[in-house]
């Protein structure tokens, strides 16, 4: 059985990003986010809403064209890159973009069966410094997601995967029931087997890490149960990662903080009301309750 530990703020307030006063821009990392499509560009918008709210020094979103047209609207901050539609002119973007990133997020709001869809997730894993891999890059057909496991084995830096419970039974050719059943053990068995932290993804949310360390966030909050809480979540660890954190230390911040902010919106708007997209205006709160931002004080 995983050792298992459960995220408070004693803990989290320890994981806490430094900003020294003379840093810069390049200081603080640079993230990349992967994501959106033409009928889902919300989720490119959330994402890079939510790396840029982590203190990031850079964050590039890289997609197709209304998808950044999206963004330059409403996350004006971001930095733009435009997704090639011939597959090697987009491989070898996504190479150049990866030596000038300093954490990588693919996936998020990008339909499964998208033409390079394996292609440019293979070469994340194997380019990347920081990864997290979410939604599209998390694949339901056995022998696509065996080649990309192979290459996460390989990876000096763990990527961060983060399913929520259909998902990852679909990656274990599982139930849902089955998965719900034995959360623990079979997300500390995948991390384990595949060198990657989990973060399942459900009312009780589980990060695993290769170590065989479990964390768990119990704190229930149905307002999160909508299209588009994930990609703030891939956000945020896409964010901490840029700036240099262990990938056990961004997943569990970026839950903790998630949470905390999405504690706040309910209190505020109410969990029917809420949405994803208020998350983004309740993390400077979060991170107080998460004890960080004592330079503020």
């Amino acid at each position: 059985m995983a050792d298992t530990v459960y995220l408070n703020k004693e803990l989290i307030s320890g994981f806490e990003l430094q900003r020294p006063d003379d840093g810069h821009k390049n200081t603080f990392g640079t993230a990349l986010i992967c994501a959106g499509s033409e009928y889902m560009s919300g989720a490119a918008v959330m994402a890079a809403g939510a790396a840029l709210r982590t203190g990031a020094g850079l964050v590039r979103v890289f997609s197709e064209d209304k998808t950044l047209d999206a963004v330059r609207v409403n996350e004006p901050c971001a930095l733009l890159s435009l997704r090639p539609s011939e597959t090697a002119d987009l491989l070898r973007k996504a190479k150049e973009l990866c030596r000038n990133s300093s954490a990588v997020l693919i996936g998020s709001g990008i339909p499964e069966d998208h033409k390079d869809m394996e292609a440019l997730t293979f070469r994340f894993i194997e380019y990347a410094a920081g990864l997290v891999l979410d939604a599209g890059a998390l694949t339901g057909r056995p022998d696509v997601w065996a080649r990309l496991a192979e290459g996460l084995k390989t990876r000096k830096v763990p990527a961060v995967i983060t399913p929520h419970i259909g998902e990852f039974a679909r990656l274990l050719r599982l139930s849902n029931s089955e998965v719900i059943e034995k959360a623990d053990e079979l997300a500390a068995e995948f991390a384990k087997d595949n060198n990657c932290v989990v973060v399942l993804k459900n009312a009780k949310t589980l990060i695993a890490t290769p170590d065989r360390k479990l964390y768990v966030n119990d704190a229930p909050n149905s307002g999160l149960a909508k299209g588009g809480s994930g990609d703030v979540l891939a956000g945020l660890i896409t964010g901490f990662l840029a700036q240099g954190m262990e990938p056990y230390k961004a997943a569990c911040s970026a839950v903790y903080i998630h949470s905390k902010a999405g504690e706040a919106a309910a209190n505020e708007a109410g969990t029917r009301a809420m949405l994803p997209s208020d998350l983004i205006v309740y993390l400077p709160g979060a991170y107080m309750d998460a004890g960080w931002g004592h330079e503020d004080e």
